[in-house]
């Protein structure tokens, strides 16, 4: 629980504001430096306000009837900051003038936000991608319990503070199952998640300001991981005696050779298998993530796949190209591939889409604005990572450059001079 470090109560009068020759009275409150002013629509003429004092001077009864309501408005204030305590919540100036003036109820609150932003968006969002919300609603919530004593705040007491302690609990997060800890790019992915419920908050007119404003996320940058060829060859050519094997390598080597996500092949029918303006069979399909179109001519050794398990009968009974299995006993099946093939990379089905994104295409001459389309990315940076960790295509580049300008220098004489 937050402990304040300062509250105070000040009753002042706004002279700018005059009107008729009486100024307004406000009371100041005060919470660890910030300060929030309630009109308590009571004036008074400048000449009997004792500013030091924050009363009203004289004996004239007007002038002991609003002293004694500026004392029931100080009690109340007292009264409020005491109850925000006992219920453990944030102590803000904000939340106690909220508090005070009984708009606390009608206000918005950040778990309230959460969701509403879910339950707007399951329909519209990727069901990985709202388990991921839901997830950094749960941390959210973990964090409002544990630091500051509360399962729910009011969108209006957030804070850039609140932002950054938040980011230092997950640093610091230890599970207590068998997960991992957080990586700062898992951080970073949670906080921009909260980012974008904030950005809703502000857009639907629950917030007036956004405390991400000087919020800057900071993600770093990694390389991708991916199969080089005599990796994908061994799995490949690789005899498995176990059935489930050989059907999850299928799947893991389909995925390589077309660089389709897990849910992308999983729900994949004849019906996305059509006959492209070349006369060859093409895979037309939608990614589930982004809803975004994509269209891959089909290679042979992922036609031979597509062959092998059409007419199975698990094929013919769901009504897709493929068996479907759960991408959790797929993960786990591909280690036991790894370990039989003698990889020691963490093998996951999503490490196919790299591979085709590196050994398949980028390797072999295809140009990224291509294989960005293939792979259905909605920007061409989100590609440009795995051209980054593509050093052989580099090297191979530029010794074809070196043998092109070594010609060049090495031509005879004369028919640089006639060509001159």
């Amino acid at each position: 629980m937050r402990t304040t470090n300062t509250f105070g109560i000040q009753f002042i009068i706004r002279v700018n504001k005059a009107k008729n020759g009486k100024a307004p009275i406000y009371a100041r409150i005060t919470v660890d430096g910030e300060r929030k002013e309630i009109s308590l629509k009571r004036y008074i003429k400048p000449a009997d306000w004792n500013s030091k004092k924050g009363t009203a001077r004289g004996s004239r009864e007007e002038i002991k009837s609003l002293n004694h309501y500026l004392e029931e408005v100080n009690a109340r204030l007292v009264e409020c900051y005491q109850e925000m305590q006992i219920q453990k919540r944030l102590i803000t100036a904000e939340g106690i003038k909220c508090m005070f003036l009984g708009t606390g109820d009608k206000e918005h609150t950040l778990t309230k936000l959460m969701e509403y932003h879910n339950t707007r968006f399951k329909d519209t969002l990727a069901w990985g991608t709202m388990k991921n919300y839901h997830t950094t609603q749960k941390y959210v919530v973990k964090f409002m319990k544990e630091r500051h004593g509360t399962s729910d705040m009011y969108l209006s007491e957030l804070r850039y503070k609140f932002i950054t302690d938040l980011e230092f609990y997950l640093l610091n997060y230890v599970p207590k199952d068998h997960q991992r800890p957080l990586t700062n790019n898992g951080i970073m992915k949670h906080l921009e998640r909260l980012k974008k419920m904030i950005a809703l908050a502000v857009k639907m007119e629950w917030l007036d300001k956004d405390p991400f404003s000087r919020y800057k996320l900071k993600f770093h940058k990694v390389d991708r991981g991916y199969l080089e060829a005599n990796e994908l060859d061994a799995i490949e050519r690789k005899e498995f005696s176990i059935v489930r094997l050989q059907w999850v390598r299928d799947l893991f080597v389909f995925s390589c050779y077309t660089g389709l996500a897990y849910v992308d092949t999983m729900n994949l029918t004849p019906d996305n298998v059509s006959i492209g303006i070349d006369g060859e069979y093409w895979i037309s399909t939608c990614r589930q993530k982004t809803d975004k179109p994509v269209r891959v001519p089909i290679l042979p050794k992922a036609w031979e796949i597509i062959e092998k398990y059409r007419s199975h009968p698990r094929s013919i009974e769901k009504g897709t190209l493929f068996p479907v299995i759960s991408n959790q006993k797929l993960n786990s099946y591909l280690k036991e591939i790894a370990d039989l093939c003698g990889i020691n990379k963490n093998l996951t089905f999503h490490l196919a889409r790299h591979t085709f994104a590196t050994t398949v295409t980028l390797l072999n001459g295809v140009p990224i604005e291509t294989v960005s389309k293939m792979l259905g990315h909605t920007k061409i940076a989100t590609t440009q990572i795995y051209a980054r960790v593509v050093e052989q295509k580099v090297s191979e580049d530029m010794k074809s450059l070196k043998e092109t300008l070594g010609q060049k220098k090495n031509l005879p004489t004369g028919l640089n001079s006639a060509n001159g």
